[in-house]
């Protein structure tokens, strides 16, 4: 991971543009390739950003004296455009494999449950394996539906729009497997707030609510899909 604080002006250029003026911000540049700028009165939410796979060029700026950097998706061409006045910060960590977030127990049991039950998601689904290895964490569940695609599921016992934006990152990483794609994702949860149904969909992640009396077998209604 390279961190950079920096004054900086931010322009995005894509399907819409957006600019943030010149101010002090924080730059991530992590190790799947995505950049994103934070400010510090914002928690964890970027300001704006890039999702991998994308290229970082950096030129001088001609016209400030400063540095221009190039943030281009290798995939939509889409750029975030960093016009760097000052660096104040600018260090590299190698951080490595992270285990990924250790689940409550509820959470561990409902993947365990769903595993093994693997087809109350639908007739004709295989598990491929739990925990299935990625370099930015496990995903919970990889397995295939009745048509032999991929599908990986993440599950949470409350689902937020932060389980949304996890699952999403394994599924632009999954999908650069020749042998795996497509992969869809499902988010699974025994609640789900309406804001991460709403993203979910947005980005093509079917939701299932999780019951998880249901799953340990005492009622028939094993979970309800949305």
């Amino acid at each position: 991971m390279r961190l950079v604080i920096a004054r900086c002006s931010v322009d995005y250029v894509g399907r819409l543009t957006a600019h943030l003026p010149m101010a002090p911000r924080l730059i991530l540049m992590k190790a799947d390739g995505s950049v994103s700028i934070h400010a510090d009165d914002r928690a964890f939410k970027p300001l704006n950003w890039m999702n991998p796979p994308c290229t970082v060029r950096e030129a001088p700026d001609e016209d400030g004296g400063g540095a221009v950097w190039t943030v281009t998706h290798g995939k939509s061409g889409e750029r975030l455009v960093l016009t760097i006045e000052e660096i104040w910060h600018d260090s590299s960590h190698e951080l490595g494999v992270d285990p990924g977030l250790q689940k409550d127990g509820v959470e561990a049991h409902l993947q365990e449950l769903l595993a093994e039950h693997i087809t109350t998601l639908g007739e004709g689904y295989t598990l491929i394996r739990r925990e299935y290895p990625t370099a930015i964490g496990p995903v919970d569940i990889l397995c295939r539906d009745s048509d032999g695609a991929t599908v990986a599921v993440e599950i949470k016992r409350r689902g937020e729009i932060d389980g949304v934006e996890q699952l999403t990152r394994y599924l632009e990483l999954l999908n650069r497997d020749s042998t795996l794609r497509p992969v869809r994702g499902v988010f699974a949860a025994q609640e789900i707030r309406p804001q991460a149904r709403v993203l979910a969909t947005d980005r093509g992640i079917s939701c299932v609510t999780l019951d998880y009396e249901a799953l340990r077998g005492t009622e028939s209604d094993v979970m309800r899909l949305f």
